[in-house]
């Protein structure tokens, strides 16, 4: 029996989504299905199948029908896939070339660093990328990276290394700027680095602990330090500090770039600014229902005109990065329970808004929160129309 499993992950590697790669196997297996079956069939969110299936359809992997229901039928592999076929064939003789280069670049860092004496050696911004791949093919337990742009760029051409380390089950964890979630370079990564969001503002790679890379973006030359110097264990403990307070972004891995901008723009603005609106709105003003609400649009972040399920999609992704939880909807019965695995009211902020934007489409609601120690927080929106 095929493993439906192995599949998906052979075509993530070929550049599909996960959610995209589950869809088309789903599709092969079962053939023409209706849109609900496969979100049954594939374990894809109701709320991503349609976005997924109008993906597949523009990269010509899958047909779906005008009519309602609507049905949807995979293109044949040996249709689909034969250009893709070709690109991997050049791919694979442009790395045979790029394997020797990289082994003799490998063999000259060792001479390199076998002979430097100095505190730190410099690295060309030619050799730059040689060397950070080598770097990383010869990690032992771990590798950490703060990133800008033009680094984040430079990380994403060590898609073959980064792939071999994870193999090797190595922790690799990168911190990225806001503006790189969902680019190019972040579907780029492969699945299994751990990113995360904050305000980066230059480049480091740390191996192992023991090595640290730094990257100047303005001229692109670098420079290695080993563990002996106090840079090393100061760039850790950084890292580990920004790592801690930084944005999960795995939830917003399969959106587009504007959406997943959006999203972490609304949790920046709340962490940063919600208390003490909050706190100078209950002097004001009686009701603070929708006070989160108004701080968004204070803040150029308007959701007025989106639809409630695009809403609670933008919040269930706010509650997996935020509180390790989901936002689930009943359709039949016009419920709402948001779940959060942290307690002390945690998803209280998220609620607050979701509340607020619910009311704006004419919607009046009521709420019901539960608090168990043990399995986090749960709150129920019973919804009804004015």
């Amino acid at each position: 029996m095929v493993n439906e499993h192995a599949l998906t992950v052979s075509l993530e590697e070929f550049g599909l989504s996960k959610y995209e790669a589950q869809a088309y196997v789903a599709l092969i297996s079962k053939g023409t299905i209706s849109a609900s079956e496969l979100a049954y069939y594939s374990e894809i969110p109701r709320t991503k199948i349609y976005p997924t299936l109008l993906k597949l359809e523009n990269k010509k992997l899958a047909i779906i029908s005008k009519s309602k229901p609507i049905m949807c039928t995979a293109i044949a592999p040996e249709d689909a896939f034969d250009g893709i076929i070709h690109e991997q064939i050049n791919k694979v003789n442009a790395m045979n070339s790029l394997v020797s280069n990289l082994k003799k670049a490998s063999e000259e860092s060792r001479k390199t660093r076998g002979s430097e004496e100095k505190r730190y050696f410099h690295v060309g911004a030619n050799n730059v990328l040689a060397q950070l791949q080598t770097m990383i093919d010869g990690s032992k337990s771990s590798i950490k990276i703060m990133a800008d742009q033009w680094g984040f760029g430079l990380l994403a051409e060590c898609k073959e290394q980064l792939l071999s380390v994870l193999r090797r089950n190595l922790e690799v964890k990168v911190l990225v700027s806001p503006s790189q979630i969902c680019s190019e370079a972040y579907r780029i990564i492969p699945e299994g680095v751990e990113i995360r969001s904050s305000e980066i503002t230059q480049n480091c790679f740390i191996f192992d602990e023991a090595e640290l890379l730094m990257v100047n973006n303005d001229n692109g030359k670098g420079a290695i330090f080993s563990s002996t110097d106090i840079l090393g264990a100061n760039q850790e403990k950084i890292f580990s500090t920004i790592w801690k307070n930084a944005v999960k972004t795995k939830a917003l891995a399969d959106m587009t770039k504007t959406e997943a901008q959006e999203i972490y723009k609304i949790i920046k603005t709340v962490n940063e600014l919600g208390l003490p609106y909050i706190l100078n709105s209950s002097m004001i003003s009686k009701k603070s229902e929708n006070d989160l609400f108004k701080l968004l649009e204070k803040n150029g972040i308007s959701l007025k005109s989106k639809s409630l399920d695009d809403i609670i999609e933008m919040i269930d992704a706010i509650i997996q990065i935020t509180c390790s939880g989901h936002v689930n909807f009943e359709a039949n019965t016009k419920n709402i329970t948001v779940e959060s695995k942290l307690n002390s009211g945690h998803s209280l902020p998220w609620v607050s808004i979701l509340d607020g934007c619910l009311q704006k489409q004419g919607y009046k609601t009521r709420t019901v929160f539960q608090d168990n120690p043990s399995k986090g927080e749960r709150v129920h929106i019973k919804i009804s129309k004015s």
